[in-house]
């Protein structure tokens, strides 16, 4: 009679399981079909949250599944989009528009929305169960370089009061005449004192200027991709590499390695560490940090690049990673937590080889480090199979956040879609 008891108890408490993951799984809004155009894991499925918002940076999602959307340029005089979906069957149906610049990097910390211009970066005092903010916009941080290339300005934010801004190279790859054939670059380099790295703020004071900053690291040459892990209090970064080797020294490379290289490098960002732009670029078929050639590298060469560590990870060339996070939720299986999802918007100039990027990938990580290659988590962004130049690609992910219920949010940079993506456990 015991071990029958026993068997019906255990029979209970399985279907009390079994019932509640399925209650679990049936409230979620059912997949658009085709997951609107992506393929995605087994039993993962997309919806599109939002359409059509316009050209789209990085993206932020509050503790109350507000969605906050930064646009390149603005949008009826707004650089920010504000979303809410109101009857919670996952489309977002309420949307207010404010801030008066366009931009790139935005960030909720300590009850603040924090948004970026190509010039500075802001910030909005949030209210509890408000769309919009109805406080003052306050100026964090100016005084960077003014520049054309590069000049997007992404943040992050770590647990102690410290806010993380990317200040880009204005110039491909530290040469004295930008972007012409066989120029011999400059060392010392110009471009590395106040660009080409990340800079700590104090996220909570008002009006600090660059030079106010610690400079936490150099040679960077472009990380969009910017992220705090909180499991082992680390920054990361994945960095735009140099594009146009054998189109500005046709002589020391070929169409093929042109296309092929360098990586595009994820790194842990340690303080006070050289990553190594404009002298050094990394060759993953060689796995060596190599000389540059506009600094005397003939594309073997180490010369200069010895003390330069390589990255955790080496990503397709030229795919433009233009974003990462570091996955905390629940809603996902076990082996994405604390994982990275990088956005690679896509590459332009790998021709006449086709174009790569145009995906988001998933990287596992344990203690910190990745276990293996980067995996392809969402797929068919671009609309083909094969692209050889942006302007045939549908649409190019370019921004990541989390919800509060663990599901991934995905952004465009051409129309404006956002993709939100749901885990089914049934």
């Amino acid at each position: 009679m015991k071990s029958f008891n026993n068997f019906i108890l255990a029979f209970l408490i399985f279907a009390a399981m079994a019932c509640q993951n399925q209650q679990t799984t049936e409230k979620l809004p059912l997949a658009d079909p085709d997951n609107a155009g992506l393929t995605l894991p087994d039993k993962f499925g997309a919806i599109v949250t939002v359409d059509n918002v316009g050209k789209a940076r990085h993206i932020a999602v509050s503790d109350q599944g507000y969605l906050y959307v930064k646009l390149r340029n603005l949008r009826d005089s707004s650089g920010i989009i504000a979303f809410r979906d109101n009857d919670g069957n996952g489309i977002m149906d309420e949307h207010v528009g404010f801030m008066p610049y366009g931009g790139t990097g935005i960030g909720i910390y300590n009850g603040y929305l924090y948004c970026s211009s190509d010039s500075n970066v802001y910030r909005y005092k949030l209210d509890a169960g408000k769309l919009a903010p109805s406080s003052e916009m306050e100026l964090i941080a100016t005084g960077f370089p003014k520049q054309g290339p590069h000049a997007t300005k992404p943040i992050t934010f770590d647990q102690e009061g410290h806010m993380y801004v990317t200040v880009g190279a204005p110039v491909n790859a530290g040469e004295k005449d930008a972007f012409s054939v066989e120029s011999p670059g400059i060392s010392p380099s110009p471009y590395i004192e106040k660009q080409a790295g990340i800079w700590q703020f104090d996220a909570n004071k008002t009006n600090q200027h660059q030079s106010d900053a610690y400079h936490y690291a150099i040679g960077v040459r472009n990380a969009l991709a910017l992220d705090w892990n909180f499991e082992t209090n680390s920054l990361y970064a994945v960095n735009h590499g140099r594009d146009q080797l054998q189109g500005f020294w046709p002589q020391k490379y070929t169409l093929e390695q042109n296309a092929d290289l360098p990586a595009e490098q994820f790194i842990k960002v340690n303080k006070d560490q050289n990553y190594g732009w404009p002298y050094c670029y990394f060759d993953p078929f060689l796995q060596k940090q190599v000389q540059s050639p506009e600094f005397g590298g003939d594309g073997t060469s180490t010369a200069g690049c010895e003390d330069i560590d390589p990255p955790l990870l080496s990503l397709p060339a030229h795919s433009a990673p233009n974003d990462l996070l570091f996955y905390t939720g629940d809603m996902f299986p076990e082996r994405y937590k604390n994982g990275a999802f990088v956005a690679l918007h896509g590459s332009w100039n790998r021709a006449p080889y086709p174009q790569k990027g145009y995906m988001v990938v998933f990287i596992p990580f344990v203690d910190g480090k990745p276990t293996g290659d980067f995996e392809e988590f969402a797929t068919g962004f671009a609309g083909k199979e094969e692209i050889n130049a942006p302007t045939e690609a549908m649409y190019r992910p370019t921004g990541l956040a989390q919800g509060p219920d663990g599901s991934l949010f995905i952004v465009d940079s051409v129309k404006g879609r956002v993709w939100r993506i749901y885990y089914y456990k049934n």
